[in-house]
């Protein structure tokens, strides 16, 4: 009996002593573990995928949309195979790219505004933006204020969405010869360039917008100013010597006008920076009859021919663009929306003869850089939506 007693003493006493000793600790252990935060999972890539033909896929508008732009409404201007053009669904390896619902999107941005600056493709992709939202509000109105090129205003949400104009983000003007500038005799004056200035367009509201979304790059070339009236760049008011060439006064820019973006842009402010969007460009350039009558969208294996730098194509300078933008951006807060890799597929979009317009194509040739709406930046609005949705969550 004594035996069984001390037996008992030896088995139980030890674990009654673990049993306390671990329950003194256990608060010291849940209060640790409750420290350590639970962070939301980042988005997956939406730019990474390919377009999957979708015959029940439909548009969210159509020609009526009252934002439209003449020479992008496709529908209305005849262009063949609208319906083929707009059953491409664009799906990500890796997740899923929900079609945005208006009603649901506006009213998560209740109260806010969102602006796009920069070139007409920036237009192109407000055009399709606005005629989606409307969708959730057909009283929409049109609103230019603040400097404003085109925009609208979103009564039911008091939601105002507007795009101002600034094609190369800087402040440029004409200015007559000026021979100490360009004693060349064939320069019939220049278009100055001051890399530290903002456009007077978008220069003053960034109090004004909870999301913006910049883009330059499609005046960037010697179609649009040749040597006879080039581009000369100024810093502090004092022109730049040497003189820079396109390219490098490109790089000047973008790193002058991001560099305003983070210092005058509130923090909490969304920003995005849309790559370039491609050109389909077939057989010469936009001014040498290039040509862009496609039924279908490109095969990946084309797409290196096409857009490749160092093939030297007509089309290669959204690519080589796009790796000067991606440079500048790093280590900000200025996110990048990726549509160039989506976009380069899509030859079939674009509005080409289909003009809206007598004689338009023989003043200015097929466009083959715009898209036709309803088209593919209307797949770009799913991306932003969805990727503005996602922040304003983790907010």
């Amino acid at each position: 009996m004594i035996m069984a007693s001390k037996l008992i003493t030896y088995l139980v006493l030890p674990t009654f002593l673990l049993v306390f000793f671990y329950s003194t600790l256990l608060p010291f252990q849940t209060t640790t573990t409750s420290k350590i935060p639970i962070l939301t999972p980042s988005p997956c890539d939406l730019f990474k995928g390919k377009w999957i033909l979708d015959p029940t896929r439909k548009p969210m508008y159509d020609s009526s949309c009252p934002f439209h732009r003449n020479s992008w409404n496709c529908i209305r201007n005849g262009r063949e195979n609208m319906g083929l053009i707009n059953s491409w669904k664009w799906v990500p390896e890796s997740c899923e790219l929900n079609r945005v619902d208006p009603d649901g999107f506006l009213n998560s941005m209740r109260n806010k505004n969102i602006g796009f600056v920069g070139d007409s493709l920036n237009e192109n992709f407000l055009v399709s933006f606005l005629c989606v939202l409307r969708v959730a509000d057909n009283s929409a109105k049109k609103w230019k204020r603040k400097g404003a090129w085109r925009g609208a205003y979103f009564p039911q949400f008091n939601v105002t969405v507007a795009y101002h104009r600034a094609v190369l983000l800087a402040k440029y003007e004409w200015q007559a010869k000026q021979p100490q500038l360009f004693d060349h005799e064939d320069v019939k004056g220049i278009y100055r360039v001051d890399v530290d200035i903002p456009a007077d367009d978008w220069a003053n509201i960034s109090d004004f917008y909870d999301v913006l979304i910049f883009n330059t790059g499609h005046w960037w070339g010697y179609d649009k100013f040749p040597k006879e009236t080039p581009l000369v760049f100024f810093n502090n008011g004092q022109p730049i010597h040497p003189p820079l060439d396109m390219l490098d006064g490109f790089k000047v820019v973008l790193e002058n006008m991001v560099s305003h973006i983070e210092k005058t842009v509130p923090k909490n402010t969304l920003k995005f920076w849309r790559l370039q969007s491609p050109r389909h460009f077939h057989g010469g350039d936009w001014n040498q009859n290039g040509s862009c009558l496609f039924h279908d969208p490109l095969e990946e294996s084309q797409l290196d021919l096409w857009f490749d730098p160092s093939n030297d194509g007509v089309n290669k300078e959204a690519r080589k663009w796009n790796h000067l933008i991606e440079e500048t951006l790093k280590g900000t807060s200025i996110r990048t929306l990726d549509v160039t890799h989506m976009s380069e597929f899509r030859a079939d979009g674009h509005p080409a003869i289909w003009l809206g317009k007598k004689d338009a194509v023989a003043v200015w040739g097929q466009d083959c850089m715009h898209w036709c709406l309803p088209g593919v930046p209307d797949t770009w609005v799913d991306i932003l939506t969805q990727l503005i949705s996602y922040n304003l969550e983790r907010s």
